[in-house]
């Protein structure tokens, strides 16, 4: 069948409108001009078609022709993801690199992953098998420390009627062939999928275990939730690249997909540059062999920036589907709500506040709904946690895309300039963040990790909330004014602050700390401010009571206790109780030992 043609009438920038088209549809994608640019149909009104075009529209002329292709904007999902750094509609870079230009050249297409490369394929089904949507048909080592399990697409279905043998083949070959009766379907090493539609799962769970990530002032006081949603929101310089590192780095997700969505060029370099380098702290090779990198700085198209944080999402649900637990970094939706800004405007929509679109939050809401913990079709169980940099003007946290993330997520992670420009690190403010998760974790921290952490969670938060009531009264009269037990609140907040939630990530002992550490650590903590507030309700002056050197032994355990020597831990809380109970003798309300 020929392909329906229109032509150009109107062209704004990355908005082209187009006649005689009245059979295009909805979301189709088209190919615009002499140069077939990449468009996506975004309205049809009577024969005139409203195109969303994802290239660089210098030079395109009213008359040229758009040509439909009959499909919607969709991502070919297969072996030679992983590793790889794609733009915002899956177009791979590094290949395009290597062709000697250092700009994407318009008219390119699709390009995806690598149709000539040669993959080692394990058919892992026979002749006269069944095989259901999602039945995983073949697999192939993708990298080191990924299998590729090539699962059946989910509107496709059949016995086997044909199999290729062990060997190597590109993603074009035909491995598998399946008959439901009427169709024949021929099985690739890939299948393509259209990135605005989530892929369909089996079951979707419940919340039921943390995304573990090393960093205490998450995994103790704002978890966040496997197949969960968080967002990191801070103004300029607070600290939210290097935040999404930390959490791509140490957090317990077999897979990252790292997309920079409009960010600056050399953010988006350092990205690419300390990816490769990085050792993965669990296998000991390149983090890169288990990362996918989307990169679509902000001189880059503004309809691929648009469709980038889809195709992310699109890629980590493709892998989430074969069993694994994905964590998806957006690098930021700000920048993503601005390119739907500048695209409405461009479509002459009436604005909402600040001249975002009215549709801003339905957007923003569609997207965080795609984390999910699942039973996929293919029976295997994995996750999808997504964690969305905010970038506010100012750091104005009530400007519309932080209020209406803040809306969707469960998981918010305040960033605060003081904090950053004091360089404590994270900068995670602890009075304006939360977590909606406590309540599903409860029974996974008490069965994995101790009864009581949270609890003393809530302790320690108390505390630190109390610490920010007093410094209100500090700043009028003094911290000299103070009675004891209230010098003694700040004395403990300081220790708390500097010594459990601002976190090193150039040592070796500090950058990655183990839940139990993180227990273990409270519990010192814990036992100070109980033997201390004893102390001074017994009368010992607040001088005595932080004398000796052990406010600043527990204030630096963190960099003195390493992983297998837990034991310098109980150690401390002895030492505490021996220095405390010395008080108590000396002040004659104890028993004296000798």
């Amino acid at each position: 069948m020929d392909a329906i043609k229109g032509r150009i009438i109107f062209i704004n920038g990355p908005v082209v409108k187009a006649e005689n088209a009245d059979s295009f549809k909805m979301r189709e994608m088209v190919q615009i001009g002499r140069r077939k640019l990449i468009g996506e149909v975004i309205s049809i009104e009577n024969d005139i078609a409203t195109i969303q075009v994802y290239e660089e529209t210098t030079g395109l002329e009213c008359g040229e022709e758009v040509i439909s292709t009959g499909k919607p904007l969709s991502v070919k999902l297969g072996p030679g993801i992983i590793g790889n750094i794609f733009d915002g509609i899956e177009r791979p870079l590094l290949k395009l690199y290597e062709t000697g230009t250092a700009f994407i050249p318009e008219g390119i297409g699709m390009l995806s992953i690598d149709q000539d490369k040669l993959w080692e394929v394990n058919i892992t089904v026979k002749i006269g098998d069944q095989l259901e949507p999602g039945s995983i048909y073949a697999e192939v080592r993708e990298s080191s420390l990924i299998v590729h399990k090539l699962m059946v697409p989910p509107n496709q279905r059949g016995k086997v009627v044909f199999t290729e043998k062990l060997g190597s083949y590109n993603i074009e070959h035909t491995v598998v062939t399946l008959n439901d009766g009427a169709d024949f379907y021929e099985l690739k090493l890939y299948q393509e999928w259209p990135v605005r539609i989530p892929r369909p799962a089996a079951k979707r769970k419940p919340i039921q275990q943390p995304l573990i990530t090393g960093q205490r002032v998450i995994d103790t006081f704002f978890p966040i939730a496997k197949g969960g949603t968080a967002a990191i929101p801070g103004g300029f310089g607070t600290g939210k690249t290097i935040t999404q590192h930390q959490l791509a780095k140490w957090s317990d997700a077999d897979i990252i997909v790292y997309v920079g969505c409009g960010e600056r060029g050399n953010e988006i370099t350092e990205v690419l540059e300390d990816f490769p380098e990085i050792v993965d702290p669990k296998s000991g090779k390149s983090l890169m062999e288990r990362t996918v990198l989307i990169a679509n700085t902000s001189n880059m198209p503004v309809a691929a920036r648009e469709a980038s944080i889809y195709t992310g999402i699109t890629i980590a649900e493709y892998y989430r589907d074969m069993g694994y637990d994905i964590a998806i970094m957006a690098d930021s939706t700000s920048r993503w709500a601005e390119a739907l800004r500048e695209i409405s405007g461009r479509l002459e929509e009436m604005p909402a506040e600040e001249g975002y679109p009215a549709y801003l939050p339905s957007r923003l809401a569609q997207f965080y709904e795609r984390a999910a913990e699942v039973v996929a079709l293919s029976g295997q169980e994995g996750s999808v946690t997504i964690i969305g940099a905010v970038s506010p003007a100012g750091g104005d946290f009530s400007e519309p895309v932080t209020q209406n993330t803040k809306r969707v997520v469960s998981s918010f992670l305040a960033l605060d300039k003081n904090l950053a420009y004091s360089r404590h690190y994270p900068a995670i403010n602890w009075l304006n963040s939360y977590s909606g998760y406590i309540a599903d974790l409860r029974d996974w921290y008490s069965d994995n990790v101790a009864p009581e952490m949270l609890e003393l969670r809530v302790k320690l938060l108390k505390l630190l909330q109390e610490e920010n009531k007093l410094l209100e009264i500090v700043k009028l009269v003094g911290e000299d004014i103070l009675p004891d037990d209230q010098r003694l609140i700040l004395e403990i907040a300081r220790v708390i602050k500097n010594g459990y939630l601002q976190q090193n990530a150039y040592h070796k002992d500090d950058a990655n700390v183990s839940l139990v550490k993180q227990y273990r650590m409270l519990k010192v903590i814990d036992r100070l401010f109980e033997r201390a507030m004893e102390a001074v309700k017994n009368g010992v002056p607040i001088a005595t009571v932080k004398g000796n050197d052990l406010f600043y032994k527990i204030t630096t355990m963190k960099y003195n206790v390493p992983e297998d020597r837990l034991d310098i831990l109980d150690a401390l809380i002895n030492e505490i109780d021996s220095f405390y109970d010395s008080l108590k003798c000396r002040y004659g309300k104890g028993e004296c030992k000798l």
